[in-house]
């Protein structure tokens, strides 16, 4: 199961104390800086969690899956991410 915006506003309004509304903008906020940046192109580092990375993908072959038709794939840009050190230690207990 997923942790969903809307549980991670009720734990900062059970941990911290805020109110439901105060924590919902305090989310969206981060949010909204995080995809700011990001669609700028910089990178998102945060430290001890990891670095949120906007990367290119050139032109591509491709095939429809419904057809089986080749056809070429435009280029795109991606976000990825890179799991620090120390979570990365965490998750693997």
């Amino acid at each position: 199961m997923a942790l969903t915006k809307a549980q991670i506003v009720e734990t900062i309004c059970n941990q911290i104390g805020f109110t439901q509304k105060r924590s919902s903008e305090i989310v969206e906020t981060l949010l909204e800086i995080i995809k700011s940046t990001l669609e700028s192109g910089e990178d998102v580092l945060i430290s001890n969690f990891g670095k949120f990375c906007v990367k290119h993908k050139g032109e591509r072959r491709g095939r429809n899956p419904a057809t089986g038709e080749a056809m070429m794939l435009a280029p795109r840009k991606i976000v990825t991410f890179n799991c620090s050190g120390k979570l990365r230690d965490r998750i693997d207990g």
